[in-house]
Order: structure tokens, then C-alpha cells, then sequence
């Protein structure tokens, strides 16, 4: 009988992980770019959720007449999240900690924007050509401050849109409640931070990375815990001690097959009190 070798990606990537110190997390993740890994997250294409929301025109996406909203993708991988929301008219930066990471993104971004793929769109049409924003990739630790400077815009407030979709379940849980600080700080006054929320099937007690996440984006970003949870709580109710509020959230039509039918995706802004 044959094996599938991605069957075992998983077992893998938390044995990768295991017993490793949260200083030592990010050269994890640099490691498995260095020596070919990185199909342990490669999904080969941007995400169907995300494409499917941006060009539905959310009205809950900030409006800045007379210059492009900007967007970030923390974690980018390959890229294809960027590509695609430069496609869409932002101004994107992916920010990767792999310097091999941030090459490959780069050649793949070079490639696809001189002729981008159908699955870029959910529809004919939605493609203007030299309607494309600006892109940039950063190499670049997502919890420390010094690779802003590269961003490069004068009076810089902050990103109008952030994504995460593989991100937060691939930190250890510990440094769940300093991801929702620093998309605090990077996101814009008026921006929103879309999740799309994954693994949901996975108990939150499992090991990781991928960690399991039902639950979790609620706890830290709606209640301010620090998202270390054994159980889903019962209802969405309690203190609300967050720094963000949710704006919407759905199922959506579209999503990876890894997701196993429960992506679900969330989109969240500031509260005025920390604006």
C-alpha cells in the first residue's frame, strides 16, 4: 500500500515543533524554508474566501479617496494572498521571517503580475488592467517593530486591511495574546482585520502547529484573554475586554479543502476606546 506523504504532514510539522522554546519558533519556520519544506502550508493558489469578500465591495473596509488602501499579510508564504489583493487595487505588504521565503514569494509575484492567473478572480471582469496596486515583500519578525521602517509612507498610520488566514494557528499558543497586541498596533485606526478561521476542526487540546483555533480569535480579540482554552466557550457572552470588535461573520461559499467545511470568516475593527 502507498503512503501519501502529505497524510503525514502534520505528524511531521509538530514533531518539527516539539519541545521547541517560543525564542526559537521563528528559525522553525526559517529551517523548513531552507531546506524545502514549506508544502506543509502551501496551498497553491490565494484564498477563495478572501477573493470572494474583497470583491463583494464590503462597506465595512475603510474608504480613502485619492490614494489606495494599504494591506498586509503577516506570515505571506508564497505569496499569493498578496499577488491577489494587489491585483484588487492595494497597496500590499507581505511579511515573511524567511529570507527564502521572501525570494520565492518575489519570483512568484514577478511572474503572476505579468500575467495573472484566472484564480486570482471569482468572475470575468473583475480584472482592470493597471488598476493593480503597489506590492512589497519584507523579511521581517511579525512581533518586532524594526522592520516598519521598510513600509516606506510618509505619516504612516497604520494598514487599512490585515489577513490572516495560517498565521496565529501556527504560533504557539503563548503568543497568542501578543499577535492580537501587534495587529493592534499595525492595523489603522479605521481598518479591519479579516481572519479566515482555521483549523476548526482540530481539539484545542491537540498539539500543534497547525493549533487547533475554534473559539480562540473570539477569546483574545473580542474578551482580551490570552487565548489559551481547553473548550469552546458556549456562547459568545462575558466581558468584553477586547481591543477589537467583530463586524461580521460567516461562513463562507468558498474555501480551502483543508478546511474540512468549517473555515469560518471573521472581520474585526478597534474599538473607539483604543483608536
Amino acid at each position: 500500500m502507498t503512503t501519501n506523504p502529505e497524510s503525514q504532514s502534520p505528524t511531521r510539522l509538530i514533531s518539527h515543533f516539539v519541545n521547541r522554546a517560543r525564542d526559537n519558533q521563528s528559525s522553525g519556520w526559517v529551517e523548513l524554508w531552507e531546506t524545502g519544506q514549506n508544502h506543509f502550508w502551501d496551498r497553491g493558489r490565494p484564498s477563495p474566501a478572501l477573493i470572494d469578500w474583497v470583491e463583494s465591495r464590503p462597506d465595512i473596509l475603510p474608504s480613502h479617496p485619492g490614494r489606495r488602501l494599504t494591506a498586509l499579510v503577516p506570515g505571506c508564504g508564497k505569496g499569493y494572498d498578496v499577488v491577489m489583493l494587489a491585483l484588487h487595487g492595494f497597496n500590499t505588504y507581505g511579511l515573511d521571517v524567511s529570507r527564502k521565503g521572501i525570494e520565492t514569494a518575489e519570483s512568484y509575484a514577478a511572474t503572476e503580475l505579468r500575467e495573472p492567473s484566472a484564480y486570482n478572480f471569482a468572475s470575468e471582469g473583475s480584472w482592470l488592467e493597471n488598476s493593480a496596486g503597489g506590492l512589497k515583500f519584507i523579511e521581517g519578525d511579525f512581533f518586532k517593530t524594526d522592520w516598519e521602517k521598510e513600509i516606506g509612507i510618509d505619516g504612516f498610520q497604520g494598514f487599512d486591511l490585515i489577513y490572516d488566514y495560517t498565521f496565529l494557528c501556527a504560533l504557539a499558543p503563548e503568543m497568542r495574546k501578543d499577535w492580537a497586541r501587534r495587529m493592534s498596533e499595525l492595523l489603522s485606526p479605521d481598518g479591519v482585520l479579516a481572519c479566515l478561521e482555521f483549523p476548526l476542526y482540530r481539539e484545542l487540546t491537540a498539539p500543534g502547529p497547525p493549533w487547533g483555533l475554534k473559539g480562540v480569535h473570539w477569546n483574545i480579540l473580542a474578551e482580551g484573554g490570552d487565548g489559551i482554552i481547553e473548550e469552546e466557550p458556549a456562547s459568545e457572552t462575558g466581558q468584553l475586554q477586547g481591543r477589537f470588535e467583530r463586524v461580521a461573520y460567516f461562513k463562507p461559499q468558498r474555501s480551502y479543502e483543508n478546511g474540512k467545511g468549517t473555515d469560518m470568516f471573521s472581520v474585526w475593527r478597534l474599538k473607539t476606546r483604543v483608536r
